[in-house]
């Protein structure tokens, strides 16, 4: 099993080197504020690496919990991604299920992102397998969509010259019933990875955006909100920038930063540059907005509106729509 886990590691995941700003060729200055943002990839391979090696979950989970809070639930998304391919690429896989109702439970919704990346390794074909049935409503099943978001992150991660550069829009995929929504959350990743792709600067973050066609800034500018609040690598007065320079789609900025904070705050842990986010983004504290999240989440899909989730997105960027500051 050791040497089988070895192979598997070293077929699919980079190493921490590899992830790294500089090899990726990003061209981000290091300091105390994106060495806190690089740390967040290497989080995840060093969860992938016992995902994919260790016997049990409950073994990963023992390392996991080792993990400063800060990173803990980046690397649960690389043991979900791990746990996912194996799952995958054999017969009637459970690990994801068990890591997901076991100790990642708390980190629900990075396990989902983690199981994108996942997607992103693995066939077409064998993405039917990768999303365990989980009904639970502590597991926010709705929130499946993340899967597409992490996807479009590693997509635009690790091959920026096509998806940022190119600006290349993937081929569609049934997800949650719902094709046509596959772009959109795949551009939420996108968003997510220009944060990282340039080391949280406002003003590069900004000019990536902008670059990109207008119908898809929306989903773009929602994936920075979320990463700028739950990876942080800013300061109080770029956030405050960074809020400004997203003008009309400042309720796109909030609405991600709301999901990022209710994540944090469904783990039990909300670093100080998440609050400094959320304060600058929405004008209410992690926990108003957590509070907010669960009244706003929409029970099924409505009909015209696209899936449940976009329906608890926009239920969210409504509510806040009024106190956006």
């Amino acid at each position: 099993m050791p040497a089988l886990g070895a192979l598997r590691r070293l077929i699919m995941a980079p190493s921490l080197d590899e992830v790294g700003f500089a090899r990726r060729g990003f061209r981000v200055e290091p300091t105390e504020l994106t060495r806190q943002l690089e740390a967040v990839p290497q989080a995840v391979v060093t969860g992938f690496e016992w995902g994919i090696e260790d016997r049990d979950t409950t073994t990963t989970e023992r390392r996991l919990a080792l993990v400063d809070p800060l990173n803990r639930g980046f690397a649960y998304e690389g043991a979900t991604m791990a746990c996912a391919i194996r799952d995958a690429m054999g017969p009637k896989g459970h690990r994801t299920a068990d890591l997901l109702r076991g100790g990642g439970r708390p980190h629900i919704f990075l396990n989902y992102i983690g199981i994108g990346f996942a997607m992103a390794k693995l066939p077409r074909p064998l993405w039917k397998k990768l999303v365990p049935d989980l009904d639970e409503p502590d597991l926010y099943p709705a929130m499946s969509w993340l899967c597409v978001d992490g996807y479009g992150f590693d997509r635009a991660y690790f091959d920026t010259d096509t998806w940022v550069g190119g600006q290349r829009l993937d081929a569609p995929y049934t997800w949650d019933g719902d094709p046509s929504y596959w772009q959109r959350a795949f551009d939420q990743g996108v968003g997510r990875a220009l944060w990282f792709i340039h080391g949280g600067h406002v003003g590069n973050v900004t000019a990536a955006v902008g670059a990109f066609a207008a119908d898809r800034r929306a989903d773009l500018w929602s994936g920075v909100g979320l990463a700028a609040t739950f990876a942080g690598g800013s300061t109080a007065a770029s956030l405050s920038a960074l809020h400004t320079e997203a003008g009309d789609f400042a309720d796109h900025l909030a609405q991600g930063a709301v999901f990022a904070a209710k994540a944090r705050h469904h783990a039990g842990y909300v670093p100080e540059h998440s609050a400094a986010a959320v304060h600058a983004f929405t004008g209410r504290t992690v926990e108003a907005v957590a509070r907010l999240a669960d009244d706003c989440a929409a029970p099924a899909p409505q009909d015209g509106v696209g899936p449940a989730y976009e329906v608890w997105r926009r239920n969210v960027r409504r509510q806040l729509s009024a106190i956006v500051v």
